[in-house]
């Protein structure tokens, strides 16, 4: 902070240089952060997984799989929605401590996509679909309708599970790449006076 007193005795603080490339750094942060639109890419993890635990739901009247032992679709889906919800945070408001956490979110994320499209293939390719057996009552059985909607319900999972890898991928890089331009102001959320401030000296007399 830079002080300078005049002849009459009035004091002036002068604007601090440090604090002014603080701001202008924030602001800098914010407009990076902001051409990659985190509340846009939020919205979307937050629809995909409120999409992916609807989708599982009819998966518990079906034939029940390890997709549905494990759980996949409601943690899966859990993760979607937070790291959706820490992204539109980060939008609003832009630090380097909500960065972080929405990176380390968006990186849970995409592990647990990926084991998650695992998982959907390797429960699709042990339980194909049941064959068509003739009854009296119409042209196949019950358990073939069982096993194909099952397979069509777990099929959309794992295209959204597949479109929330891609997008928590995009996420992560894009934040990586701003917290290493932006990494040495760890303190950009601490706010400075930009304006000088002008303090006259008591009359004595």
């Amino acid at each position: 902070m830079a002080v300078s007193v005049s002849r009459d005795l009035t004091v002036q603080v002068l604007e601090d240089v440090n604090a002014v490339k603080l701001t202008d750094t924030q602001q800098a942060l914010r407009a990076a952060i902001q051409r990659g639109e985190p509340k846009s890419l939020g919205v979307s993890q937050v629809m995909l997984g409120l999409m992916v635990m609807s989708y599982s739901i009819p998966l518990h009247l079906t034939h029940i799989t390890e997709v549905v032992n494990l759980g996949v679709p409601w943690w899966s889906g859990l993760t979607f929605i937070t790291a959706g919800v820490v992204a539109i945070i980060l939008d609003k408001h832009c630090t380097m401590k909500i960065l972080r956490v929405c990176l380390i979110a968006s990186g849970v994320s995409t592990v647990l996509s990926v084991v998650a499209v695992i998982i959907y293939s390797v429960d699709m390719s042990r339980n194909p679909g049941s064959p068509c057996v003739v009854t009296s009552y119409g042209p196949c059985d019950e358990e073939h309708y069982a096993t194909m909607l099952s397979r069509g319900l777990k099929s959309s999972l794992l295209l959204f599970t597949l479109t929330q890898t891609v997008i928590s991928a995009i996420v992560c890089f894009l934040l990586f790449r701003q917290r290493r331009s932006f990494g040495q102001y760890s303190s950009l959320h601490q706010a400075a006076p930009l304006t000088p401030t002008t303090i006259t000296a008591p009359d004595f007399y």
